[in-house]
């Protein structure tokens, strides 16, 4: 295939070109920083600004993973509207794109996240379930919604719900290896909020089933089989690395210090991966422990594991 992809230097897009460079697909990434996209992915057509893109510009595939960090920085309103500019509208003009090629891709793969259903509690959620109404859900939404636009030229519309992405070298257990091996680590608020995980391999490997299982389209959530609570999660991630996990941090902490950010890390999730499981993809790392074990082994997974 010839695919687009957006969000290509990112810790989630940068392996998945490795990955699909591996499977013999002609790649062109768009980025902001063309110098660092032609280094971290290398072989692809690289592109500055979507204005490259013309009427005879011929792609089977895009995969849209554009969006500033949501969690680096605290949520003004200027931030809040950069959130939503770098999702919804850079996706809005991204379908317009491609409405005006000569052949319109046949698949759009689009980035949202598990935060889309909102702080759920203990419900048990999948894709049918309804969106929740915080600043993270109605943005999720809203992504969505824009993406959805590019069925109305024939595109095949999959949107890529993803949870925790874990990866020891990278992202949220990256960051928080440090801490726990020092015996620092400990719950968050209450610990009772549900965790819904996904191995990066297993991120991958079913972004690649979707990408060429032409009957998926609608939402996906990218989650493992068995969310986590996340005293569950600290305990298991304390044990695989043989430290004490002693030091909560309370809720009214995490809320001085994120602002509405600690959102993010309080809200509850519990979302089964239903529509990939019906697809008849299989996880390499259905539980948690795991999956620590094969990370914390440096064991990595191949990113083409779980494909039928």
């Amino acid at each position: 295939m010839n695919i687009l992809v957006t969000g290509a230097t990112g810790f989630l897009g940068q392996p998945l070109t490795a990955a699909l460079r591996a499977d013999g697909h002609a790649l062109t990434v768009l980025s902001r920083d063309p110098g660092r996209a032609a280094a971290l992915c290398p072989g692809a057509c690289v592109w500055a600004a979507l204005d490259a893109w013309r009427p005879d510009s011929a792609f089977d595939a895009v995969i849209n993973l554009a969006g500033a960090p949501i969690a680096d920085r605290r949520w003004s309103a200027a931030r809040k509207r950069l959130l939503r500019d770098s999702r919804v509208a850079f996706t809005e003009q991204l379908v317009r794109r491609m409405a005006t090629a000569a052949r319109p891709p046949a698949v759009l793969l689009s980035g949202s996240a598990v935060g889309y259903y909102g702080d759920a509690g203990d419900a048990a959620l999948d894709e049918s379930s309804p969106a929740g109404i915080d600043f993270a859900a109605r943005l999720c939404g809203d992504w969505e919604d824009a993406a959805r636009q590019a069925e109305a030229c024939g595109t095949r519309v999959c949107l890529l719900r993803t949870g925790l992405v874990l990866y020891p070298s990278g992202g949220a257990l990256g960051r928080l290896l440090a801490p726990f091996r020092l015996g620092l680590g400990g719950r968050l608020g209450n610990g009772r909020q549900w965790m819904s995980w996904i191995g990066r391999a297993d991120w991958i490997a079913l972004v690649l089933h979707l990408l060429s299982d032409s009957s998926a389209s609608g939402a996906f959530n990218l989650t493992a089989p068995e969310p986590i609570t996340n005293a569950a999660f600290t305990a298991a991630l304390a044990q695989a690395l043989r430290r004490p996990a002693a030091l909560p941090v309370p809720a009214i902490a995490l809320r001085l210090l994120l602002g509405a950010r600690a959102q993010m890390l309080l809200a509850s999730q519990r979302t089964r991966p239903r529509n990939a499981q019906t697809l008849g993809f299989r996880f390499r790392h259905p539980t948690l422990g795991g999956a620590l074990a094969d990370m914390l082994n440096e064991n990595q997974p191949s990113p083409r594991t779980g494909r039928r």
